[in-house]
């Protein structure tokens, strides 16, 4: 972690809060050793929201009176949002960002800032825990504790911070290992069960007893023939198995528990409902209504934040009061039907949307002059200030100098 080069406070701090979190070697915090990222269900879970924010396109925004609406004016931020470091691009960096924030509730990225405070890099925080301090001065800062490394100490406001179930405490968000520990306890145990049920299918299943004493090469070899003769699938008897006076054979029936489809399934369902999801957007077979309501609940909200935090974050009060700001577009028309596609030519002719934006919805590449909306003759805009008087040469009521009304010319004004 040596790119960090903030660490501690000016001033002596008091320990406020501590939040602990989910990390990959466990050290006891939870019965299923807290390793919740480890678990196919909850990966599978968390997965479609993950890259569905990874497809988000980050952009500068400045909203200028005098020069309108300005997308990524300034170079140093755009190529921030492209390349937050060195090490990922925007895209693995959102997608990061969120896998924290599913497992832990929390999700923490520094800001390395030049000698003019302008943003150089963002790095995603991988940590155990945290902890909160407060200065003498009210100024506060976020300690994190980085597995086989040194804690170092940063200043809140060089945190950007993403919070989910945000309720009991004042800065943090709830981690959702308290409310999966049972779920996970019984995904676990089902798991052992049905592996304990694999492994006991090849244990004894019949029982050969003699009743007189027989060498342990003769046992070995009665049995060998017992289950090449009775229960080989090449068996002549139809397994049907007979033994002589010698030998009584018992069937051996496996007493393991192995949880049926039923109780599986509901435990899955379970899962799926805490992180708002279904079995038809995991398994990527949904439909353009589903898909549209899992964006629109899970999705979106995140991509809000996403963008309230980084503009707050990125940009000062004065920055923010001249307009500038961080967007996230997400193009969730990109999973609409055909139809609905089509149906948005009707946007571009009233100039809601350009030409490239309804091309991208079908993955097509953008044409020259497509940034530039249209609009039909049709659906002109209506200026309210226009009269009659304004498209004739003085004489369009139908009337002559003199206010009388000429012949041949009522009712046909209106067609002027």
């Amino acid at each position: 972690m040596g790119f960090f080069t903030r660490f501690l406070p000016k001033n002596r701090g008091q320990v406020v809060s501590t939040y602990k979190m989910i990390s990959d070697n466990g050290g006891g915090f939870y019965q299923w050793d807290g390793k919740l990222y480890k678990s196919d269900i909850v990966r599978a879970c968390i997965r479609p929201k993950s890259r569905a924010i990874g497809k988000a396109v980050a952009k500068h925004i400045r909203r200028d009176p005098v020069k309108g609406l300005q997308v990524n004016p300034d170079a140093y931020m755009r190529f921030l949002l492209e390349e937050p470091n060195q090490y990922m691009t925007g895209q693995v960096f959102q997608e990061k960002l969120i896998n924290q924030l599913e497992l832990n509730g929390n999700a923490f990225a520094w800001i390395q800032r030049d000698e003019n405070g302008f943003p150089l890099a963002l790095y995603p925080v991988n940590c155990s825990g945290v902890q909160l301090i407060k200065d003498i001065s009210g100024n506060i800062y976020l300690k994190f504790f980085i597995n086989n490394s040194t804690p170092f100490t940063a200043a809140y406001s060089d945190i950007i911070h993403l919070r989910k179930d945000y309720f009991n405490d004042e800065f943090f968000g709830e981690s959702p290992g308290a409310s999966l520990t049972q779920l996970m306890d019984v995904v676990c145990c089902s798991d052992q069960s049905i592996v304990s049920a694999i492994k006991n299918s090849s244990v004894i299943k019949w029982l050969l007893k003699f009743n007189t004493t027989v060498r342990r090469e003769d046992l070995e070899k009665q049995a060998k023939q017992f289950a090449d003769g009775f229960l080989s699938t090449s068996s002549t008897t139809g397994g049907v198995a007979a033994v002589d006076a010698k030998a009584d054979a018992t069937q051996i029936n496996p007493t393991d528990y192995v949880p049926n489809a039923a109780q599986t399934d509901r435990t899955i369902k379970r899962l799926y409902s805490f992180f708002n999801t279904n079995e038809s957007i995991v398994m990527c077979n949904y439909s353009e209504n589903q898909w549209i309501s899992y964006y629109e609940t899970a999705v979106e909200p995140d991509i809000a934040q996403l963008s309230g935090e980084f503009t707050r974050k990125l940009f000062s009060r004065r920055e923010r009061g001249f307009g500038n700001a961080i967007i996230f577009e997400s193009m969730n028309l990109q999973f609409a039907s055909m139809q609905t596609k089509l149906a948005l030519s009707a946007m571009v002719d009233r100039g809601a949307m350009t030409p490239n934006e309804w091309r991208e919805t079908f993955n097509l590449a953008p044409v020259p002059g497509g940034d530039e909306p249209i609009r039909r003759l049709d659906t002109a805009v209506v200026d309210s200030t226009d009269d009659d008087s304004d498209t004739g040469n003085g004489d369009s009521d139908g009337k002559d100098g003199d206010g009388n009304e000429e012949n041949g010319n009522q009712g046909n004004n209106c067609f002027k």
